[in-house]
């Protein structure tokens, strides 16, 4: 039996602040697993949905539920609601010790998550993973349904439902949607859909209009785009710098006090805060 350890840094990383969200199928292996966890993916997600196929589904749940109840903490994705193994999901996860949360599938109507929440154990967080137009157009509602935590972006089905092609411009309109309704339910940022079979800069480039649209954290299936996804949705070395000279110059009070000033002592406190709990403040 493997000893299961989970990255130090990442597991006591807020989930509200996560930003790689690494999907790992639970038809993976204990020797998978084990290097899942000890990855610097801030959040892991077991995937009992699209990762693992339909005859394999039962035996799956059965072998998470172990791992679950025998030291990993994370978060599992389940299936779509009110579906067979929506019900065997909700119905054996309640058991779990180590469930941190978990990502419903095809939300497209708040009820969907309120029936889910109220099957799991009280205050348990809930992702809503958008996958369609109607989706899309029900966020606002869906954001604020009792049980939401964040909600996610699930761009292959939803451009299979749309025809919608990849490219930034054409997909702008949804991402934006998803943030503005992320604001309006006061939860944090949305999470990106994966940039599958992309790495360097070609991720980085994905990764900057991820962040440019107000989108927070990012899906991957790959544990290679791990440090990339961490580091461009972190703050630069520039926005650090920046922050750490008007917030050494406001302790001095040799700062002009004009209209703008207070706008950006707060966004310097936040870009402050957010790379000490990334580890990059000092680096």
């Amino acid at each position: 039996m493997v000893q299961f350890h989970r990255n130090e840094r990442a597991a006591n990383l807020p989930a509200r602040l996560s930003r790689s969200w690494m999907l790992l199928t639970a038809t993976a292996d204990e020797q998978r697993l084990e290097e899942t966890l000890e990855s610097e993916a801030d959040s892991i997600l077991i995937d009992l949905e699209d990762g693992t196929p339909e005859p394999q589904k039962d035996e799956c749940r059965e072998k998470v539920m172990h791992w679950l109840n025998n030291g990993v903490e994370a978060w599992v994705r389940i299936n779509k609601f009110a579906t067979e193994h929506w019900q065997k999901d909700v119905a054996e996860l309640p058991k779990a010790k180590g469930l941190r949360g978990v990502m419903l599938a095809e939300v497209e109507d708040p009820n969907m998550v309120t029936r889910t929440a109220m099957m799991l154990p009280p205050g348990t967080p809930i992702i809503a993973l958008i996958e369609s137009a109607v989706g899309i157009l029900n966020a606002p509602e869906i954001a604020k349904a009792p049980g939401v935590f964040r909600l996610a972006f699930g761009i292959g089905d939803f451009r299979k439902d749309t025809g919608i092609a990849a490219d930034p411009m054409s997909l702008a309109y949804v991402r934006t949607q998803l943030v503005l309704a992320s604001r309006a339910g006061e939860l944090p940022g949305p999470i990106d859909g994966p940039s599958v079979g992309k790495h360097g800069s070609e991720l980085f480039a994905d990764c900057a209009i991820t962040s440019n649209a107000g989108m927070t954290g990012k899906l991957t299936l790959d544990p290679a785009q791990v440090d990339t996804i961490n580091l461009a949705l972190a703050p630069s070395e520039e926005e650090i710098q920046w922050a750490r000279d008007l917030l050494n110059k406001a302790e001095g009070d040799s700062i002009p006090k004009d209209g703008s000033y207070l706008p950006r002592l707060a966004r310097a406190k936040k870009v402050s805060h957010l790379a000490k709990t990334y580890g990059l403040w000092r680096s």
